[in-house]
């Protein structure tokens, strides 16, 4: 009789285990874990194996979740099957996991396995009712060092949803930018190269960096946002740190890379002798091409003075779109008030939209914010010990919009349009 042998998972078993992963997947069963866990699981947490004449032809792999256990692989080479190893390789992997101190141990099975008489053998039950959900987790493990090291982060989800109004430009940035890098198999179909480059541009407070964000919350990626300004310290000087910081970069898998004001890093190149900037400007400017061959990132470039920047910045090939961010219309403005406007207050909302046409949303956060410190400041100070605090009231909100400037002026107002017009590619 034909025997085998089990024991102890160890290095050189990879490519045993490689190949009953194939040919599991050969025979239209798809594993429930990834292989990348599996393997993983092989040298972190537990592992057996069957081998004959030294071929694996048989391995359990288990991880243990605090007090539960989990079978994350289970297979037996065609050959070998109905021979029991399914059985011993279970009875194995217990009695390695049970120093663990587990109360449970569970199995998920695709539901096209066939063969369940291993589980059925070793004492496990098959559970009715229950119903598996699965949810992938964008940013792996690996890479939070490396995030870390970046200053980057990962944002919370819902940020796209929670931008009230600006419905064009929602709507633009979901079709241009959002669709193709989420569903990159579809937009393969279709010919369309996901974007890997775009720049957001429009007057100051208008919601740039906001979108930016909501762009990485959206896309559930890693969001990096690179400060000038603080590489400009780097002993390397601000053109090395800029190329350490991407090169950094390139190590995640995904991620969207945002750099504020980039006309500081991307002016127009000129005058005798060069300014020390514009080594800056063509280390970026070589930065972009390689940053776009890589898949999975996009970079948003954004400036309030888009007719500063360098000619050759926005030539095709480097950005593939320039999107203008104006400010907020009617619907937007009513949006972005209900969200500094106390929920118990009763205010005509209506009548602040009207009286804040040209405000930026950071304006409307000034005038929200002035309106309930001056009405805090009036039932605490001036209405006596007794008053009733009701919250802010249309009045004080009036009041602090009168008191406030507008950051983007008339003018600067028309040159956006005319910016859109001349520069804008959508």
């Amino acid at each position: 009789m034909v025997s085998y042998r089990i024991r102890d998972f160890h290095p050189d078993d990879v490519d045993g285990i490689l190949h009953l992963w194939e040919e599991l997947r050969a025979s239209q069963v798809e594993p429930v874990y990834a292989l990348s866990e599996v393997l993983a699981s092989c040298q972190e947490d537990n592992a057996v194996v069957a081998v004959h004449d030294d071929v694996v032809i048989g391995a359990a792999v288990g991880r243990a979740a605090h007090a539960q256990g989990w079978i994350v692989f289970l297979s037996t080479t065609a050959s070998w099957q109905g021979k029991g190893i399914g059985s011993a390789l279970l009875a194995a992997l217990e009695k390695q996991m049970t120093p663990r101190g587990l109360s449970k141990l569970s199995a998920l099975l695709p539901d096209t396995a066939m063969r369940v008489d291993a589980f059925v053998d070793q004492g496990f039950e098959i559970q009715k009712n229950l119903r598996y959900f699965e949810r992938e987790i964008p940013v792996q493990r690996k890479e939070l060092g490396t995030l870390a090291e970046l200053g980057g982060r990962i944002l919370p989800r819902g940020l796209w949803d929670g931008i009230g109004g600006m419905q064009q430009e929602k709507e633009l940035l979901e079709r241009r930018l959002v669709m193709p890098l989420a569903k990159p198999e579809l937009a393969e179909q279709f010919g369309v190269v996901p974007p890997r480059a775009v720049v957001l541009f429009g007057p100051p407070g208008t919601g740039k960096t906001t979108f930016a964000r909501a762009i990485a919350s959206r896309l559930e990626w890693s969001f990096v946002e690179v400060f000038p300004s603080r590489l400009a310290s780097d002993p390397k000087g601000l053109a090395g740190a800029l190329r350490e910081t991407f090169l950094k970069i390139a190590e995640l898998e995904h991620a969207v890379v945002f750099i504020d004001e980039v006309e500081e890093i991307a002016a127009q190149r000129g005058g005798e002798p060069p300014s020390a900037l514009q080594g800056v400007t063509n280390e970026l400017l070589k930065i972009i091409p390689a940053f776009r061959d890589q898949p999975d990132r996009l970079l948003v470039c954004a400036t309030n003075f888009i007719r500063a920047l360098d000619s050759a910045f926005l030539r095709h090939g480097r950005f593939d779109y320039v999107i203008p961010i104006g400010l907020p219309d009617s619907a937007a403005r009513h949006s972005i008030w209900q969200r500094y406007i106390p929920a118990q207050a009763s205010v005509d909302i209506a009548a602040l939209v009207a009286e804040t046409d040209g405000f930026s949303p950071a304006d409307i956060e000034y005038s929200a914010r002035k309106a309930s410190q001056s009405a805090l400041e009036k039932a605490i100070y001036e209405g006596g010990p007794n008053a009733t605090a009701t919250g802010p009231v249309t009045a004080d909100y009036l009041e602090a919009i009168g008191a406030t400037r507008a950051t983007v002026s008339a003018d600067v107002a028309a040159d956006f349009l005319d910016d859109i017009e001349t520069i804008a590619r959508l």
